[in-house]
């Protein structure tokens, strides 16, 4: 029997359509779940009110606060590190990840949330070596710790550690490549003078050195108003889109890029951004279909602002 082009696309699709319905994202089946984000509290009043308290009970914990910045309104993220995280970094592959603890505050219908970056899932996520269960302690005591959020079911440590979204998406261990240089010092150098430029819309929030390592993070933010051509790449296109649930995961931002010796790379956003929402749906108002063109928008602006 002879098929039409016609009827062959329309086989496709729905074999693809029911691979994600049944397939993505994973779901936790059995064993201990984890999930992307803590809320460690809520209180009444604007983010004014309370980020004196947020930056004075991180450093009151030993955390060391690295930047700040406003994405959009009613949003605020520190971004702070410890001496636990650092030594976490330095002793993985790609480890600098982790040493950049992002927390948030969000105003959500007259009220504050205080949210933070799970460091026990993100662990697992970037495959790191060691345990971060002080970190998180330590997080809890200075912000709080209400519940766990972003995942209805959770993951296990077993699926972070090999997540992709679904066939055909990127691994922890497939970033953007972005440029490459003779030497460390060289590669930091060509990334300082391009996020002072902006270029691509790409600008510095924080610059960390992991002690002991030829790694480098910085946090950056990319705003199409800051000179970036095309909307796709603009954070909060992507977060009006994304962060629509009542729980606010403002904590994923800002986005990293990590200086590993003469190598400059970011984790590629069908990665990272699957990672910290891996309930997001394919289809619909609020999915991933409607950020289908953010991830290459995302590739160029992050090369051009490390020189690549």
């Amino acid at each position: 029997m002879m098929y039409s082009k016609r009827s062959i696309r329309r086989f496709v699709w729905i074999a693809f359509a029911w691979m994600i319905l049944f397939l993505s994202p994973l779901h936790a089946q059995e064993g201990t779940t984890l999930k992307p984000f803590v809320l460690g509290a809520v209180h009444s009043g604007s983010i004014a009110d309370h980020l004196d308290m947020v930056r004075s009970g991180l450093q009151g914990q030993g955390f060391e606060i690295l930047g700040e910045y406003q994405p959009y309104d009613g949003a605020h993220v520190i971004v702070a590190t410890s001496d636990d995280l650092l030594r976490a970094a330095a002793a993985s592959d790609r480890g600098g990840y982790i040493a950049p603890q992002r927390v948030s505050l969000t105003e959500v219908e007259g009220n504050t949330q205080i949210a933070y970056a799970n460091p026990l899932y993100l662990r697992h996520a970037y495959r790191l070596n060691g345990e971060l269960f002080h970190v998180s302690a330590r997080l809890a005591a200075a912000l709080g710790q209400r519940e766990t959020f972003g995942s209805d079911d959770g993951l296990t440590p077993d699926q972070l550690a090999r997540y992709n979204y679904t066939w055909g998406m990127e691994y922890f261990d497939e970033p953007y490549e972005l440029a490459s240089y003779n030497s460390h010092a060289e590669a930091v150098a060509a990334v300082e003078r391009g996020l002072a430029e902006r270029r691509g819309g790409v600008s510095r929030i924080y610059r960390l050195d992991i002690p002991g390592t030829e790694m480098t993070v910085f946090g950056v933010s990319m705003r199409q108003a800051d000179g970036g051509a095309n909307e796709h790449m603009d954070e909060v296109r992507q977060m009006s889109i994304v962060d629509f649930k009542p729980m606010r995961q403002t904590a994923y931002l800002p986005y990293e890029i990590l200086v590993n010796g003469g190598n400059v790379e970011a984790l590629h956003m069908r990665f990272r951004m699957a990672v910290h929402f891996p309930d997001l749906r394919m289809m619909g108002a609020n999915s991933f279909m409607r950020l289908r063109r953010s991830p290459a928008a995302l590739e160029e602006a992050l090369t051009r602002v490390s020189g690549g």
